[in-house]
């Protein structure tokens, strides 16, 4: 239960809650004894009167009729008797469970309790010999701050095994907050949480700032058009500095909300905007480029689903979360010249936090996709569900694909090194000529015996007969085989009958770049 309250009101209210129906109980049989004391006396002056009846000289037919009646009186007096008896047995089994009950509700109680603590002594155990083994010392934070004019931000300081110290951002105070390290330090980190670019500011946007203006451009008079700016692009970005971070003093009191909700430290993020992330679900832009040569929808199919599973290629190095953007805030990727394509993003929506992209390409294609995430933090693992679709228009077939996206799960969010899996499904439609590509991300299983990050689909035509098997890894790469002959297989456990697919031998459609 999401029940961060006090303990005690709330065994209180659950005495009150069994004492209830008790106090009830136990008015009901009270009136069932009154009820049965005023049967037994009425039944005992009727029997009386009875007894003085066949005293009497009757008639013998009379006599027999007085004496069915007393029997029947005697059988009633019984009957309430043992009803009454039922009545006070029913509640001293009523009373006897219930305090059971209450020692079992206090037992899980109690087990409860002694899990959280024992789960944050083991979280602050993990950081301390993150911090032990990286033999760096933990950082402090000094604030340069007017005095009394930052508030401390909420949660228990007791709780609390960092030296860091959090503060609200002041909106009218000239504060600044300056981290005090040594350069020495800024090596990569162990850890996979990205912090804030480290670095010299002239390194930070040197894509931008060593581009050439427009108007600085030469012009070639033999030709009579303009030479385009020549664009330097930088080799590597600055390394990852090292911060420790305890995780379960944040996440405790953040068990069932959704991720928007959550106040994130700064070193939890990557130094990226989320419209940039987005962004990279182009890298592998040229698997639309040679699908756009293809002949055949089915063959133009396995390209596209192949370009699908390539977007989360980076993911499992990658367990930072990139920054929200603002609202209104557009990221354009301009690579007409060398790539063919030109890339706009922005963000529409706030909350929910919402983005709208759009790609067109020179080579023969647009993409559009409209994305929002739903998210549920459950403790140990923090589940990403991106919503919306993705469109993908070839011009010269006019063929319009349209898929979305599977559910990405963060592991160890407490304890243990961060790690992403993707599960789930994807259907891939062409809804110029009804072919589809079911994709299925298996998830991970410590048990089973198959390939980790496994992907596996069929592309099928409008009539829904097979012609491509697709497989491979979502952090590796992708390949197709056709089909030459189908036929059913053996029942599954599931009862469902398995088909049994003969191909030719397959060929890679994406492989991974290995990483800068």
């Amino acid at each position: 239960a999401d029940d961060s309250g006090d303990e005690e009101p709330a065994s209180q209210s659950d005495k009150s809650e069994l004492h209830g129906p008790l106090k009830t109980l136990s008015s009901k049989l009270e009136d069932l004894s009154t009820c049965n004391e005023l049967i037994a006396k009425h039944g005992a002056a009727l029997q009386r009167s009875l007894s003085e009846l066949e005293s009497l000289r009757l008639p013998a037919d009379s006599g027999e009729k007085i004496k069915a009646v007393n029997e029947r009186a005697t059988l009633f007096r019984i009957t309430s008797n043992a009803m009454i008896n039922a009545c006070r047995d029913f509640l001293d089994l009523a009373e006897s469970h219930s305090r059971k009950w209450q020692r079992l509700l206090q037992h899980e109680r109690e087990q409860r309790i002694r899990l959280e603590e024992t789960i944050e002594q083991l979280a602050k155990q993990h950081n301390s010999l993150e911090r032990a083994c990286r033999g760096a010392p933990g950082r402090c934070l000094t604030a340069s701050v007017p005095a009394g004019s930052v508030q401390s931000a909420k949660g228990e300081a007791s709780d609390e095994d960092e030296e860091t110290e959090y503060f609200d951002a002041m909106e009218d105070a000239p504060a600044f907050i300056t981290v005090t390290a040594d350069p020495k330090h800024h090596r990569r980190s162990g850890s996979n949480l990205s912090g804030a670019s480290e670095g010299h500011p002239e390194d930070w946007n040197l894509e931008d700032s060593v581009f050439e203006s427009s108007n600085q451009s030469s012009y070639n008079e033999s030709t009579g058009r303009d030479l385009l700016p020549r664009k330097r692009r930088r080799s590597r970005i600055p390394d990852k500095p090292n911060y420790s971070l305890n995780l379960w003093s944040i996440m405790k009191n953040c068990i069932g909300k959704e991720l928007s909700k959550i106040p994130m430290p700064v070193n939890f993020n990557e130094p990226l905007s989320m419209l940039q992330r987005l962004t990279e679900d182009l890298e592998y832009h040229e698997l639309l480029d040679k699908a756009v040569k293809c002949e055949s929808s089915t063959e133009q199919m396995c390209f596209v689903a192949a370009f699908s599973v390539s977007s989360y290629s980076t993911t499992v190095h990658r367990t930072a979360k990139p920054f929200n953007p603002l609202l209104g805030e557009t990221y354009e990727l301009d690579r007409l010249e060398e790539l063919g394509f030109r890339s706009l993003c922005e963000q529409v929506s706030h909350h929910p936090p919402a983005a709208a992209h759009h790609v067109y390409s020179r080579r023969g294609w647009t993409l559009w996709q409209e994305i929002t995430i739903a998210s549920k933090f459950r403790g140990k693992y923090l589940s990403i569900m991106p919503l919306g679709a993705i469109h993908l228009e070839f011009h010269s077939s006019g063929n319009h694909y349209v898929w979305r996206k599977v559910t990405s799960t963060v592991h160890n969010i407490i304890v243990g090194k961060l790690w992403i899996d993707q599960s789930g499904e994807i259907e891939i439609v062409n809804h110029k000529s009804k072919d589809k590509c079911q994709l299925k991300f298996t998830p991970y299983s410590y048990f089973s015996r198959d390939v980790p990050r496994k992907v596996t689909g069929v592309v099928s035509d409008a009539d829904g007969k097979a012609h491509y098997v697709m497989s491979g890894t979502w952090d590796e790469k992708m390949e197709c085989s056709k089909i030459v002959h189908s036929s059913h297989g053996s029942t599954s456990t599931e009862g469902k009958q398995k088909t049994v697919y003969q191909t030719l031998s397959p060929k890679v459609l994406w492989r991974k770049y290995p990483l800068p």
